[in-house]
């Protein structure tokens, strides 16, 4: 009875001991953790792409649970402040400077914020640390003027962080910078049908399309990429593509006065094909030549397409964008259903070809469709200076600062640690 007594007397001076030993075991080992992560070089490297490594936004790398970053909706915040840069950057275009040039809602627009589903979150991209971790790439946008959308989203965000900033264009681009720290260089090249394309006009002494009752129209080389971004995967270290509103577009390839002529080879193909077959030749021939030419390492992603909201009509037919909230699920439904096939059909016509286009290649689709179809109010509307709305191009700041989060998110997992 004595001993047990003892023992219990001790029993609280043992507990002591016992957790002051596995204090000190923890410690030794998160100080020898800490120790072993300072002295790890913070480098990085590009991991070669898999020949059949497709993926959409969704990238994942081990350990971590897939995040599907193309879908959820969109949450307002009131008190929201956007501090990425504002109105100022002399690199936004005019037409689409929706705060400068006084667009009812255009300092909403930033208020509201992407919330992807499933508990996932795409936080805003650091510019200092983007410029850190990517210093010495060079990056290419090539495209259309969507892509000089979320290439001027780009700029404007690491030009506020960072001053020394020249202009330098490498080949065929259409503008560029180099912030001189950092030895990073963003360009982009224009390009609106990927391929070479240009005026046709009937041979007087005939041809094969000649004798169809072609006289004019346009050229298309479905097999030659323009020469405004030929060099582009020889000198970037990343690039993103895109493609797709000029392929549906009358106004400038009119079926009848000035259709789409395609060549394969330097020959025109027989008999001749509609816009939407061309595209899938293009695609085909164009996602070769950047396998094939592109740097070692090199990343390579295709932008999805970005919707239209124009409603009422077309942009030559009275068509406007007025709301001032984004849209609803199922007006969204509405507005873009192939099934009601309207007039911002393009939207997911082209992302089916991209999708069949893209299976099996390296590039990493780069799906930014969904999130935008709900921005029926972020576009430059009236407020473009135009003589029509503009329903296509996005508001700055705006929707293409999302689009640069999750390209930047994207980015930084397709890069490995060494």
């Amino acid at each position: 009875m004595a001993a047990t007594k003892k023992l219990s007397s001790l029993f609280p001076l043992f507990s002591l001991l016992c957790f002051s030993c596995i204090f000190l075991i923890l410690s030794i080992s998160r100080k020898a953790s800490i120790s072993s992560s300072a002295t790890r070089p913070n480098s990085f490297q590009f991991r070669p792409t898999d020949a059949n490594a497709t993926t959409r936004s969704d990238p994942t790398v081990a350990g971590d649970s897939p995040c599907d970053y193309s879908d959820g909706s969109w949450v307002y915040d009131p008190d929201a402040r956007f501090d990425r840069y504002d109105s100022s950057c002399k690199e936004i275009f005019k037409g689409w400077n929706c705060i400068l040039n006084n667009k009812s809602n255009g300092g909403e627009i930033v208020k509201w914020r992407w919330k992807p589903r499933g508990g996932c979150h795409l936080p805003p991209f650091d510019p200092i640390k983007f410029l850190h971790t990517y210093r010495d790439t060079n990056i290419g946008f090539v495209g259309d003027s969507l892509n000089r959308n979320m290439f001027v989203s780009l700029f404007c965000t690491l030009k506020r962080v960072s001053n020394d900033v020249k202009k330098w264009r490498p080949a065929g681009a259409d503008r560029g910078f180099t912030f001189v720290h950092y030895n990073l260089t963003i360009a982009y090249h224009r390009t609106n049908l990927l391929a070479r394309y240009g005026r046709w006009s009937a041979d007087a002494n005939g041809g094969k399309l000649e004798a169809l009752g072609y006289k004019g129209g346009y050229r298309v080389d479905v097999d030659i990429p323009e020469s405004t971004w030929e060099k582009a995967p020889s000198f970037h270290d990343i690039l993103i593509f895109n493609t797709g509103h000029w392929w549906w577009a009358p106004s400038k390839f009119d079926p009848v006065k000035s259709p789409m002529l395609f060549f394969e080879n330097g020959l025109p193909v027989i008999p001749p094909i509609p816009p939407d077959v061309g595209l899938d030749k293009v695609l085909k021939h164009m996602i070769r030549f950047v396998e094939k030419t592109m740097r070692p390492g090199g990343i390579k992603l295709f932008r999805t397409q970005s919707p239209r909201h124009f409603e009422g009509g077309d942009w030559d037919q009275g068509g406007s964008c007025q709301r001032l909230q984004p849209l609803l699920p199922e007006e969204v439904e509405e507005l873009f259903s192939l099934k009601n096939y309207g007039t911002n059909v393009e939207t997911r016509l082209v992302n089916q070809h991209l999708y069949e286009a893209l299976e099996g290649s390296n590039i990493h689709i780069l799906d930014i469709t969904r999130m935008s179809e709900f921005r029926a109010d972020a576009h430059p509307s009236t407020a473009g200076g135009k003589k029509h709305d503009d329903c296509m191009h996005w508001c700055l700041p705006g929707v293409t600062d999302t689009w640069n989060d999750l390209f930047v998110t994207h980015l930084n997992r397709l890069k490995i640690r060494s």
